[in-house]
Parts: structure tokens; sequence; C-alpha cells
């Protein structure tokens, strides 16, 4: 599912804009605005090499650097791995991944099961239907009982959407409203939060009609004649 979605376009055709993309691309900008150990290690040569040779740099302020710089390489390390283990708990749940477009501001949904987890320049994305997101994306996992109840209370529905209406119902569907209402029965109080009232109120009409039908088809069968005795 989306929402203002924006299409590109590049060349004088219009490219295929997805949650998936916007979130790799993201990922992108973001890494490259980020300052990472070669970065570190370029700044801190560029400031020995142009430091005042009256005044050098103390020593132990480069040590200082150094030693602060690795306390923030381990925390991010640190922060990798958290993430790489988050990923690989999301297998095989129900997740809702929100991405922003940093290029229209507009924010796009995507929402499946995980179906694997892929590691790549230290970061972690999971698939949903064959597109990566990142993980950092995630933005709720779907309790296992809500999406069951969800999932059954619309198969409900549908399956009561389907039937005719009440003026056109015949006794062949006394069996698809029979299922109907074993299905209902069998809900626990939490699924059947998930059925409103109207519905319920439909079944009970359709289990009401297929009653009259059946009384009516009773009364046009004809009585047995009564055995003859003997003629007297």
């Amino acid at each position: 599912m989306a929402n203002n979605i924006s299409a590109l376009v590049k060349d004088g055709e219009i490219q295929k804009s997805t949650a998936s993309s916007i979130s790799l691309s993201s990922e992108k900008a973001n890494s490259s605005s980020n300052l990472d150990k070669d970065a570190f290690l370029q700044l801190l040569v560029a400031q020995m090499k142009y430091q005042d040779p009256l005044e050098p740099t103390d020593n132990t302020e480069y040590i200082s650097q150094l030693a602060t710089f690795s306390q923030l390489e381990e925390m991010q390390n640190l922060s990798a791995t958290m993430s790489f283990q988050r990923a690989g708990t999301l297998v095989g749940q129900e997740v809702i991944c929100k991405v922003t477009n940093s290029q229209t501001g507009n924010t796009e949904y995507a929402q499946g099961i995980v179906d694997y987890v892929v590691y790549e320049g230290n970061k972690a994305y999971i698939s949903i239907d064959e597109e990566l997101y990142s993980v950092d994306d995630v933005y709720q996992v779907i309790d296992a009982e809500y999406s069951q109840a969800y999932n059954l209370g619309k198969k409900f529905v549908t399956a009561l959407a389907s039937l005719p209406d009440l003026r056109d119902l015949t006794l062949e569907y006394e069996d698809a409203i029979g299922s109907l209402r074993q299905t209902y029965d069998e809900m626990n109080a939490y699924q059947k939060g998930f059925i409103s009232e109207d519905a319920v109120n439909l079944l009970k009409s359709y289990e009401e009609r297929v009653h009259e039908l059946k009384l009516a088809a009773e009364a046009t069968v004809p009585a047995a004649d009564p055995e003859s005795g003997p003629d007297a």
C-alpha cells in the first residue's frame, strides 16, 4: 500500500518509484554524509600536514582523537551487530515499512512477510515480496494474533458478501451459510471483535431465510396417501 507516490521522470521516461528504491537511495545518502574511518584518518593526516610548525599539535591530542574515534567506531559496530540481529528475528514475521521520499517528502508504506535478510555495506535489508527495505525503515511489527484475527475476519466478510441478495437466496446456499455459522462459532472473543455487528445480523437473516425456504419446500411436498383397508 502506498500514499502520495509521485512518478520520477528521467531522460523523458517514467522511472519505477518504489518504497524499496527510495529506501536504498536514502541509505546511500545517509551513509555518504556520515564520517567513516577512512574519512577521519584523512582529516587527521590533513590536520598534521597543515599544522603550524612553530606550534605543533601535542601528540597526546592526536592520541585522544584516535581513542575517541575508536570508541565511536566500536559503538557503530555494536549498533550494526544489533541491527543484524534484529533483522534476523524479523524473518517470517509480518511488518510495515515506512519510507520518506527525500525528493518529494512523500511517505510510502510497504507491508508483508519478511522472506529473508540481506547484509550489504554494514547494513541490513529485509526482503518483502522480492523488494529490499532497510531494517531501520521497519515502522511496525504486526502481532501474529492480530494478523490471524484480521485475516480470518476479512475472509469471513468476503464470503458473506459473495452470497446473493436475500430475495434471490435458494437452498443451494444452505451449506455455505452453515459453514459461515460454524466458522463464526469457532472464533474466540478476540477474533469475533473483527466481525461487525451488521455482518453478524446479516448472517442471522440468511439463516432465517434458509429456514423459511425449507418450510416452504416441505409444504409443497404432497402428503402420502394412507394405506387403504380391505374392501368390506
